[in-house]
């Protein structure tokens, strides 16, 4: 039996702090989104309607206490993780939550309202410029950093992921997206984590701007006309409805007798020298697969060690849909202030897979890229340096320091 209940639109983007946050605490919300419980677009007169006091939603209750506000909501169910370990943490967090129910929403409102027909045109152009300006500061702050506060998720995360939610899938067109590439980044690490995507689905980036819907004048008043319950629900919840499914972009490759998850499971489970490599190269397709060398560019930008770990993580993180199709080992050479990033990559097909989905062309691009010839004696080393991680690994110049594992 539930005892904590969510009284909400389907499908509404300000409800989505909570139940991400939910995913992150194991709390078992069940929200109520139709009669009897809820009338959609008449809350007053919704069953018990002390509930919605302010006649808005979302609405949390529990046992008795119940809680409005979106952000009061999350923080309520959210662990000790996610609101921060320490003073500082939480302070921060709290900063960054306020600064996106201050800051970002009106403006995103006032943007992305009308292309939905939810509201006029007529100051979208300052609001254009106030979130370019908002991405920026985010841009800075997100340069050396996987997550807003931290080395993990917390709540000022969430809120600015649902914050920036309807943005990325209306009106941030890539050539806008262009200009706020760390932002991109952490918004597309955070989206694709489980507890995310549980509640957001498959985000789909807008490839193109939606354009705003001319509302009548006064002028030109509309026709009356019956409003019925499906009109009267919240002008987001069309939009935000269910994604279509992205399209597999290997589905047109011939079928490879090379199976890459039972690879996987050997080099997991039994050693990599002795059975794994030897495993690899006995049954490795090469019509059907391709190797590739990569090496971060601008090493002199790599800072701390912990960072530059990071900046694999958050990589494979965004990859996260290529992994039945890709296994990777990516090392960090060098210490403080002098390392270096390279790698191994074994892709489906003879393409660079990254440029196959706009999801995957985040990091990419940091990195230089050369194929291996599978025969090539320097191929046969770099495998099994890099796999091994351990070996000379002379093309470095560098001592290993650890490694990281796309599979």
């Amino acid at each position: 039996m539930f005892l904590e209940t969510l009284y909400t639109y389907t499908n509404y983007w300000r409800s989505y702090p909570a139940l991400i946050a939910a995913q992150y605490s194991g709390v078992q919300i069940n929200v109520v989104s139709a009669p009897p419980g809820f009338e959609p677009g008449n809350q007053q007169k919704s069953e018990g309607s002390f509930k919605f006091p302010l006649g808005k939603v979302p609405v949390f209750e529990e046992d008795g206490f119940q809680i409005t506000e979106s952000s009061a909501i999350a923080h309520y169910v959210a662990t000790e993780v996610l609101r921060g370990t320490s003073p500082q943490d939480s302070a921060l967090i709290q900063q960054w939550v306020n600064f996106a129910d201050v800051e970002i929403v009106p403006s995103v409102a006032t943007w992305v309202y009308p292309t939905l027909g939810a509201a006029d045109n007529r100051v979208t152009q300052r609001a254009r410029e106030t979130i370019q300006g908002v991405l920026s500061v985010l841009d800075k702050h997100l340069h050396a950093r996987t997550f807003m506060v931290g080395e993990r998720v917390t709540l000022a995360d969430i809120s600015m992921v649902c914050a920036l939610f309807l943005l990325y899938k209306q009106v941030l067109e890539p050539s806008l997206r262009g200009n706020f590439a760390n932002v991109t980044r952490w918004f597309i690490t955070c989206v694709h984590q489980a507890q995310f995507s549980a509640v957001l689905g498959e985000v789909q980036l807008c490839e193109k701007a939606a354009q705003c819907e001319v509302k009548a004048t006064q002028e030109d008043p509309p026709k009356e006309k019956n409003i019925t319950e499906e009109e009267e629900r919240d002008p987001t919840e069309e939009v935000m409805a269910a994604e279509p499914k992205a399209k597999d972009p290997f589905t047109s490759l011939a079928k490879s007798p090379f199976v890459l998850d039972e690879f996987k499971r050997k080099y997991s489970n039994e050693d990599t020298l002795t059975e794994a490599l030897p495993y690899f190269w006995k049954n490795l397709d090469q019509e059907g697969w391709s190797l590739w060398y990569s090496e971060y560019k601008f090493p002199s930008e790599l800072g701390k060690v912990f960072m530059s770990c990071n900046l694999i993580t958050g990589m494979f993180q965004r990859l996260d849909r290529l992994r039945k199709h890709a296994f990777a080992s990516v090392a960090l050479f060098g210490q403080d202030g002098n390392s270096s990033i390279s790698g191994v990559w074994l892709l489906r097909g003879h393409q660079l897979a990254f440029e196959l989905c706009d999801d995957w062309k985040v990091d990419y691009e940091s990195y230089s890229w050369r194929k291996l010839e599978p025969d090539n004696e320097e191929t046969k080393t770099l495998v099994k340096e890099y796999f091994a991680w351990e070996g000379e690994f002379k093309h470095v110049g560098k001592p290993f320091s650890q490694g990281k594992i796309f599979k």
